[in-house]
């Protein structure tokens, strides 16, 4: 059995999918589309702005999922349908890039939801207030204990679950680095603050997650072609109801990667192939479970390998 996974913020770096939308009509069309979605040439700054500009949430969000869904067009192209996977999974933000590769969501809607999902996630919190920390060396329960003890009244929570070594702690910032502290004595081999602009999969972004369920409510949600392993569920999920809510709880709920890899693999998935920028995600599951063979497909050589694997 095989997974299509798509990879989450932090992916994005300039020129990403540039080589794609050259090679492949259909490719490009994506990135026009979600240029016209949003209203701006969103394509012009993924390709030729600069890196601080695209890691902005509002815009790393959308371009991440136009990426993913250009390399999915381009193995299209080649005869490699989504229905060649068993399930797609994405790491936050990433699923809603495989709800937009399973038909779930149109590419368009996609586009202005993860626009709106990122100005909402910024504002949530005034950038100082929060802060997310990397836990490496230890395991979710251990980080869960850390992110408790490092609350004292604030809020800090295990937000990703990522692999066996590594989960991030979110919340008050002032909480997130008593954890980094804490999580050394505890025996974390590094514990490091990360260069993001908000506290991402926390309560401190409940204002994000009403703002989302409004926007949610506008948009028609079919059934995805593919079953969706969903972030805060760690199974698959095919009920267009379902998966709205799920959506929602998602933007406050913790990133159950982990476990959503090994819940796969439970059902027979030996082989992952990444979709779209970056191999961040095949590291992680190599971690969780070095069973899975995995592959990335950001290039047209990349596209070129899978048509020889899969077709």
């Amino acid at each position: 059995m095989r997974a299509f996974v798509f990879p989450g913020q932090g992916a994005q770096t300039i020129g990403m999918g540039k080589a794609l939308a050259d090679a492949y009509p259909s490719a490009k069309a994506i990135f026009d589309e979600v240029d016209e979605a949003l209203g701006e040439k969103l394509s012009t700054l993924i390709w030729e702005g600069e890196i601080e500009t695209l890691t902005l949430t509002q815009n790393a969000q959308p371009a991440l999922m136009a990426t993913s869904l250009a390399a999915m067009r381009a193995l299209e192209a080649e005869g490699i349908e989504i229905t060649a996977a068993d399930f797609v999974a994405g790491h936050s933000l990433g699923e809603y890039s495989a709800l937009a590769a399973a038909g779930a969501i149109s590419v368009s809607d996609t586009a202005r939801l993860l626009r709106i999902r990122g100005l909402a996630m910024q504002e949530a919190v005034p950038v100082g207030v929060g802060a997310m920390a990397a836990l490496l060396g230890l395991d979710f329960e251990g980080a869960r204990a850390v992110a408790e003890e490092a609350a004292q009244g604030q809020v800090c929570q295990a937000a990703n679950d990522n692999d066996p070594s590594q989960v991030v702690v979110s919340g008050h910032k002032e909480a997130v680095e008593r954890a980094l502290v804490i999580a050394k004595e505890k025996g974390a081999k590094r514990a490091l603050l990360l260069p993001v602009s908000a506290p991402f999969h926390c309560e401190l972004m409940a204002p994000a997650a009403a703002r989302m369920a409004e926007a949610l409510d506008d948009v028609t949600i079919n059934a995805p072609r593919v079953p969706v392993v969903a972030n805060v569920r760690a199974s698959a999920v095919s009920d267009p109801e379902v998966i709205r809510s799920l959506l929602v709880e998602q933007v406050t709920g913790s990133v159950r990667w982990r476990e959503s890899v090994l819940w796969m693999g439970e059902q027979g998935v030996t082989s992952a192939w990444e979709i779209g920028a970056g191999k961040a995600l095949s590291g992680m599951i190599k971690r969780i479970n070095k069973e899975i063979e995995t592959n990335a497909v950001g290039t047209p050589e990349d596209v070129a390998a899978a048509k020889a694997a899969l077709v």
